[in-house]
């Protein structure tokens, strides 16, 4: 690689090393800062010069590294999501006693992720690969030590770890079959071996349903800076890998592939958004929000796939590049709202949506910039959410009309659950808003609420602003993230996307359009003048924060629908006194079906296996040289019969 390149990591390796010592600690995350900074250029650079620097991939063990224009676009979206997370953690870690220890390990974390992004043969991608998935799990626990931490932990590295021997089979396949060097090409049998190794693995670190368990688990429990490194990019940079596979280095990718993303993108964006809309804590909603933007990315990936299989080249580079733009916005507001869950959370406390309300007026540095990010994930026109969203259904909708009634079919069904999530999710993300900034304040705590320090206040502005300029310059994006496709047939570049068929999606001037229906609404309000202050009808009620809309209430028309699908467990008690009803409480659980239907038997029989094995193990040396002996009768009569030559 180059020296800034080089540079810029020695300066998050020293940043990372000098939070060890209490008299470095200062000088730790100012560090870390220049070097994700620099490390951003440098991956800017790359892909502006459309030149790779460093080694190639090869099949060799040797530790080698290097960029092309793929990597350096995901080495650009971790470092530029690091410098605010960074930022807030200044604020967030500044005085306390776990300061050096999460410092450290935020830089090592950093370090992993680029790590993975510019590796260049198999075993120091793997090893990076797995240091990824420790380093955070180590600050959780650093974090928090309470038994439900352990255990959300616990299912994490479980998940993973299980789901990633997918990733070495297929990075240890692909190394001794001599395709990472680009000296072969796989086919048959083994090519499918490698793709379902690939999607299983990758798409269990990257969150997809079913795969997705511990995600709910383990982002909200961690450090409010981690989470947003976890959530922002982590599970972008498993997407990577798998675009890698697919797209490279298991190509063409048979048809089925592209089938099998697509369904499970499909299943991820429905279930995802649908359980965020449940939850009541602000961060598992965000968490699960994770999972439908997954989705939504591994569709677009699916689409491309297919559209390339079909013959459909132009389309297939724009569903490419509208998933690497869903990968871009995404990194953008995830980690702005994280890190707005968190700074929140240093305000109040607990994130309960039913106990918060009335932050954009206690705490405006940190209540405008989330407002932001929950209309950009929602999907609101200019901002970073919609043009991805809006290309990637674009892009299904031409395989909704393809000549083949099966890719037709699944172009259709896929075109209509995005469409759904997205309508979901912005109805999940005005209720976000709603709870969190507006009303009232729920509790005497919320009511206190001071705003944070500078830093974390100037991270989450930029993000902000980040979102705004993904949104409005999508036309100038696209074209460059399509052509990162092999073999691409890219979009022309310009101020508006233009794309046949579709009537054109001109942000810049669909920015102004809005601007001035705004600007003529408020000059219209303003004219009218402004209405008197009264207090609200509670129907003879004294007015309490109990009084207003809940997380609860606000969904409840939507889990009345999907009963049959969500199963809430209610719970109705009535304390009478004396004959007299005294009290009524409530309480309503939406389960995870997921944890229920799949993986609670899957646990309940591995429980059963153990208690089996465990049997086996009784101590005895009869009994095992028993074990011994029926093992070498049971050889010699395979060897008898020529099953074992």
């Amino acid at each position: 690689m180059s020296a800034p390149l080089w540079a810029a990591v020695a300066a998050l390796g020293a940043g990372t090393l000098a939070a060890i010592p209490r008299a470095t600690l200062r000088a730790a995350i100012p560090l870390q800062l220049a070097g994700a900074a620099v490390l951003a250029a440098g991956a800017i650079a790359v892909m502006a010069r459309g030149t790779p620097v460093g080694a190639a991939f090869g099949d060799g063990l040797g530790p080698s590294f290097g960029l092309d224009g793929l990597s350096a676009f995901f080495l650009a979206v971790v470092s530029l999501a690091a410098v605010p997370a960074l930022l807030a953690a200044s604020d967030a870690l500044r005085g306390s006693a776990l300061a050096r220890p999460l410092t450290a390990l935020t830089g090592l974390f950093v370090l992993a992720l680029a790590g993975v992004l510019a590796a260049r043969d198999a075993l120091t991608f793997l090893a990076f690969w797995e240091l990824m998935t420790l380093v955070p799990a180590s600050a959780i626990l650093v974090a928090r030590r309470d038994a439900p931490v352990r255990n959300a932990v616990f299912v994490y590295l479980a998940i993973t770890h299980v789901g990633g021997a997918g990733v070495w089979l297929t990075l240890l396949t692909l190394a001794r079959e001599g395709v990472l060097g680009g000296g072969a090409a796989l086919g048959g049998g083994l090519q499918a071996l490698v793709v379902v190794a690939a999607i299983v693995g990758f798409g269990t670190k990257a969150g997809l349903a079913p795969l997705h368990a511990w995600l709910p688990r383990a982002h909200p429990v961690a450090p409010a800076h981690v989470s947003a490194l976890m959530s922002g990019v982590m599970i972008k940079v498993a997407l990577y890998g798998l675009i890698r596979v697919l797209f490279e280095w298991c190509a063409p990718a048979p048809l089925w592939a592209g089938l099998a993303l697509l369904a499970l993108g499909l299943v991820s964006t429905l279930a995802g958004v649908l359980y965020a809309l449940v939850q009541r804590e602000l961060k598992r909603l965000l968490a699960f929000s994770s999972i439908e933007n997954v989705g939504v990315i591994a569709v677009a990936l699916g689409a491309s796939l297919v559209l390339a299989d079909v013959g459909r080249p132009r389309w297939a580079a724009v569903a490419f590049g509208a998933a690497l733009l869903h990968v871009a916005a995404h990194a953008a507001f995830k980690t702005l709202l994280f890190l707005g869950a968190g700074a929140f959370s240093d305000a109040v406390g607990k994130l309960d949506l039913d106990r918060l309300g009335g932050l954009l007026t206690r705490m405006p540095g940190v209540g405008r910039p989330f407002l932001a990010g929950c209309a950009a994930i929602a999907g609101v026109p200019i901002l970073s959410g919609f043009a991805s969203e809006w290309l990637t259904l674009q892009s299904l909708l031409r395989l909704a009309f393809d000549d083949a009634a099966g890719v037709a079919v699944a172009g259709a069904l896929a075109a209509a659950g995005v469409a759904a999530g997205a309508a979901l999710a912005l109805f999940c993300f005005v209720k976000v808003a709603g709870l969190v900034l507006l009303g009232a304040p729920r509790t005497e705590v919320a009511a206190a609420a001071v705003d944070r320090p500078p830093a974390t206040r100037g991270a989450l502005a930029a993000l902000a602003a980040a979102c705004l300029a993904l949104g409005l310059l999508p036309a100038l994006l696209l074209p460059e993230l399509a052509a990162l496709m092999p073999g691409a047939v890219a979009p022309a570049a310009g101020a508006a996307i233009d794309l046949p068929g579709t009537g054109g999606l001109p942000p810049i001037g669909l920015a102004v359009a809005l601007a001035l229906v705004a600007g003529g609404v408020l000059a219209l309000t303003r004219r009218r003048g402004r209405a008197e202050a009264a207090p609200a009808w509670a129907c003879g009620q004294r007015e309490e924060p109990a009084l207003q809309w809940t997380s609860a209430g606000f969904t409840k028309t939507l889990r009345l629908v999907l009963e049959s699908v969500l199963r809430p467990e209610r719970e109705v008690t009535v304390h009478a006194r004396g004959g007299v009803v005294a009290e009524v409480t409530h309480r309503a659980e939406v389960p995870h079906l997921f944890d229920t239907a799949l993986y609670g038997p899957l646990w309940r029989g591995a429980q059963r296996a153990a208690g089996v094995a465990r049997r086996l193990q009784s101590g005895s040396l009869r009994m095992y040289l028993g074990y011994l002996a029926a093992l070498v009768v049971a050889l010699l009569a395979l060897v008898r019969i020529g099953v074992l030559g």
